[in-house]
């Protein structure tokens, strides 16, 4: 239980930063105006497509909320200085739809024009995503795909009461996936989003299972006495690392898919957890208690040799990889009696150079997306906390305000 315990400290105790310094260059960036066609105006949804636009980190957007007709070319003179108007039209009768065309602002020439729909109000969210998404493409700026993807996370409800959910990137749209019981640790099985792993803690021994969330199939991975976590999947979602402490010391495994052929990658009298794939996927970086607080040390799967990444901090308990880039959550201060200060930083797996990626606040559960240009986190900062995302490139940020019960842990 204290293995479980030191797990779910390092992973959720803490939460992010609000403020970071801005370089972007904004000549890179496309400006753009959003014009409102709508009969009942959503002023939720206008904020999301500003959101959208800022963090792809390739438009500069006019924060005014315009007025306008979706079906006309007519571009008011006060946006001539713009390059683009996006006109949008969401209107729900038997479903939610909306109607969306790009304008070039010097000529009215249409550039893109497409009708979206979706059969609930409460999805509207991944609508103004790849309303975004299809406009940069359009545009032919490098792919921001990610931003349609779903988030899984798990919270607290009541003593050993738990939820996993879904969500938007921005957390405006959630549904309960899984309710009741004690229900944790949620990871994505596959690119494709259709199914997650999470443990179970509903009977004896914990319990990692696979649950598709289209079918509502679910399947037993495996068990271990002590605790059982999946960390990470390969990329082509055939292996998984998990933490297991079958003998009360937790270690990292790989194992198959299925469950079947285990392989004991760690092998430490102490703490090894989060195990992320990294470089070519036959290497791994975890946290580790071997130098006597958490911190974060690489090695591959078939060898024996274990070497320190992170030579910064006393207290880095968090970790995520892609490809060969790691970002850490490092504890800044320390206070026995209140909130220390976590911030993130981004590094190499062969320690080429390190930066800092927040500056205040409590960040944690940091997660590359897909593609490896946004880092994704939760933030703690005043009594408040915040769903947050870091471009890497246009170094452009984005905080969400998250209200209601604890997250556990989440995964994108």
């Amino acid at each position: 239980m204290r293995y479980i315990l030191f797990l779910l400290l390092s992973l959720n105790l803490f939460a992010v930063d609000a403020s970071l310094k801005i370089e972007t260059d904004v000549e890179h960036r496309t400006r753009i105006a959003v014009e409102d066609g709508s009969t009942v105006v959503n002023n939720t949804f206008f904020n999301i497509l500003l959101s959208d636009l800022k963090i792809s980190g390739h438009f500069l957007a006019d924060g005014k909320h315009y007025r306008g007709e979706v079906t006309s070319s007519f571009i008011s003179p006060s946006l001539k200085s713009k390059e683009y108007v996006l006109k949008y039209a969401l209107a729900q009768g038997s479903g939610t739809k909306l109607d969306a065309r790009l304008i070039q602002a010097s000529s009215g020439k249409e550039v893109f024009k497409k009708r979206y729909t979706i059969p609930s109000l409460k999805k509207a969210p991944f609508l103004a995503h790849k309303l975004v998404s299809d406009v940069n493409d359009v545009l032919k700026y490098p792919s921001i795909s990610w931003i349609n993807r779903y988030v899984v996370f798990a919270r607290y409800t009541a003593a050993k009461q738990s939820e996993i959910i879904l969500a938007d990137y921005s957390f405006n749209y959630q549904k309960v996936i899984i309710r009741g019981g004690l229900n944790l640790f949620p990871k994505w099985a596959d690119a494709k989003q259709q199914s997650f792993y999470y443990t179970s803690y509903a009977g004896v021994v914990p319990t990692l299972y696979k649950l598709n969330i289209y079918s509502g199939s679910k399947r037993k991975i495996a068990s271990s006495e002590g605790m059982i976590v999946c960390s990470d999947v390969k990329r082509n979602g055939s292996k998984i690392l998990v933490t297991m402490a079958p003998n009360a010391q937790a270690d990292i495994y790989e194992m198959s898919a299925s469950g079947g052929g285990k392989r004991r990658v760690t092998s430490f009298n102490g703490i090894d957890v989060n195990g992320k794939y990294v470089d070519d996927e036959n290497r791994i970086v975890f946290i580790s208690n071997r130098l006597g607080y958490a911190n974060v040390f690489k090695k591959s799967i078939s060898g024996s040799g274990v070497s320190q990444v992170v030579y910064h901090g006393r207290n880095n308990n968090a970790v995520d990889a892609f490809g060969s880039k790691i970002v850490y959550s490092s504890r800044e201060s320390h206070n026995s009696f209140g909130n220390n200060t976590f911030n993130l930083y981004l590094t190499a797996s062969n320690r080429s150079g390190t930066r800092p990626l927040t500056t205040t606040g409590t960040n944690q559960f940091p997660h590359f997306s897909t593609d490896g240009s946004v880092i994704q986190y939760i933030k703690h900062r005043g009594g408040s906390s915040s769903i947050g995302y870091i471009n890497l490139k246009s170094k452009q940020s984005l905080l969400f305000p998250l209200s209601g019960k604890k997250i556990q842990s989440l995964d994108w």
